[in-house]
């Protein structure tokens, strides 16, 4: 009760404080303040190496950690220590007051025979060097006996004694503040004050609490001493632990370190590789392009070449066996019209040659007109159908690219036309997500999957390859799909 007044005398103090304006502004200054140094703190530990860092987070966590532990730990030992000489107290003084307060048991009171020799029991000074007062309570919370004579027969809460009256020894150090430990106060010495049942001798029944107070200068210097040491054994164990911990973070720190200035140099490189690479693709397009146009070059020129040359003789030859079969008689008629078929088949193969080496002038035409200016060649020199499927094709493209094209449309349609008799021929074309896709179809007898790379006769399809190499060296993928009985589909795919 008596703490119960001084706590609310407190709160009434500080209830009525006028200035709430005040109380209000000095937390909004200190969040704003915390906030600040909360930033600056941040700043100045992203400069910090790892290592540093993980030993202050370390640091802050196993430091509050330990501190915890140490803490629960001396309170567990001071209140050990404190209840084992409390029990032991308890048990010497039972030996010295029980034998007095046997008369409660009938009168619930103490005889002043008993009253008179505790007096004198307190006034030995080998007691005196140890216990300071003597209190013994009623049941109902009365002071039957006490060494200070002011609070005798006085009645005082009942807190303190509830759970010795149940049987348990209760003490409790330096815990003065009530009311009827007014004496004790004056002594200006510390205490430690324990409660201890009192019994009657034949039943074991509880007649009364005996309350004393026992100087604790020799238990508080041993509590100190016992909790010096486990702070000490405490910090050297969080010390140790942060000291290893260190040791691991920071070698693995540096590991990390010298991974990272090895990975940098790697990326460097391989950034350098990359941009070697990439010229180097550049040039090899360059070349592979120009390669394209000087080879169109080539077979343009051996196309004159054979118009210009081989051409012209064959010519010169057939005008010659007219003339000569007018004017000599007796020349072999069968002889004659031998040679002249003969020449006349050279001519014509000359010429087809001469047609297929040059190409027309495409330059100008868009994809479209390009493919289907091959497809109708086709069919006006081998008199079979072309079916062309062309969807949405670009406009604009690279001379190369149009080349590439018309070369890799001429041949397969050539193939089909020797393998597949001309049968079924299609010719599609697509232009889709930055894809151009044409493809060449047959429905001839097929090929088997090993006859792409080698003929019958052990010699490597030189067309195929061909195309192949013309597909690939402008970036493009070429593919085939075939199996007998069941045709032909060559594939050229460019990324536009």
């Amino acid at each position: 009760m008596a703490k119960d007044a001084k706590v609310e005398s407190k709160n009434q103090t500080f209830g009525g404080d006028p200035t709430e304006t005040l109380v209000e502004s000095a937390p909004a200054i200190e969040a704003g303040n915390a906030r600040h140094w909360f930033s600056r703190i941040k700043v100045q530990t992203r400069n910090l190496s790892r290592s540093t860092q993980f030993v202050i987070a370390a640091a802050l966590i196993l430091g509050l950690t330990m501190f915890f532990v140490g803490k629960l730990v001396s309170a567990r030992i001071e209140r050990a220590a404190v209840q084992s000489a409390a029990e032991a107290g308890a048990h010497y003084m039972e030996a010295f007051l029980e034998p007095y307060v046997q008369e409660m048991s009938r009168d619930n009171a103490l005889a002043p025979s008993s009253i008179k020799s505790l007096d004198g029991l307190m006034g030995s000074r080998s007691l005196k060097r140890h216990i300071v007062s003597i209190k013994i309570w009623r049941a109902d919370g009365t002071v039957v006996y006490s060494t200070d004579k002011s609070i005798t027969n006085r009645k005082f809460p009942m807190d303190e004694i509830a759970e010795a009256l149940k049987g348990k020894v209760v003490t409790d150090l330096e815990d003065l503040s009530q009311e009827e430990n007014e004496f004790e106060r004056t002594l200006n010495v510390p205490l430690y004050e324990i409660y201890a049942p009192l019994r009657e001798f034949h039943s074991g029944k509880i007649i009364a609490v005996g309350e004393f107070y026992e100087k604790a200068e020799s238990l508080e210097q041993e509590i100190n001493r016992v909790r010096q040491q486990v702070w000490m054994v405490v910090g050297a164990a969080t010390l140790a632990m942060l000291i290893l911990l260190f040791f691991l973070v920071w070698r693995g720190d540096k590991i990390i370190q010298r991974q990272q200035v090895a990975l940098r140099l790697r990326l460097l490189e391989q950034t350098r590789l990359h941009v070697s690479n990439a010229a180097l693709q550049r040039k090899m397009t360059t070349a592979t392009q120009e390669f394209s146009r000087i080879n169109e070059l080539t077979l343009r020129r051996i196309g004159a070449d054979l118009h210009d040359g081989p051409a012209q003789l064959l010519t010169l030859i057939l005008i010659r066996l007219d003339d000569l079969a007018e004017n000599c008689a007796s020349v072999d008629q069968e002889s004659m019209e031998t040679i002249r078929g003969a020449a006349t088949d050279a001519l014509r193969e000359v010429r087809d040659l001469s047609r297929g080496l040059a190409l027309p002038e495409i330059n100008d035409l868009t994809l479209l007109e390009e493919l289907q200016l091959v497809a109708k060649r086709h069919e006006q020199r081998t008199g079979t159908k072309v079916e062309l499927k062309l969807g949405s094709l670009p406009d604009a493209a690279t001379l190369p690219l149009k080349l590439c094209l018309y070369r890799f449309v001429q041949e397969t349609l050539n193939n089909a036309y020797r393998h597949a008799r001309g049968k079924g021929q299609v010719v599609s074309g697509n232009h889709l997500n930055g894809k151009l896709l044409v493809t060449v179809k047959d429905d001839g007898p097929g090929m088997a999957p090993d006859a792409l790379v080698v003929d019958t006769h052990g010699r490597t399809r030189l067309g195929l390859a061909g195309l192949r190499y013309r597909v690939e060296s402008l970036g493009g993928q070429f593919s085939i799909d075939s199996s007998p009985g069941k045709g032909t589909s060559v594939n050229a795919q460019f990324k536009l």
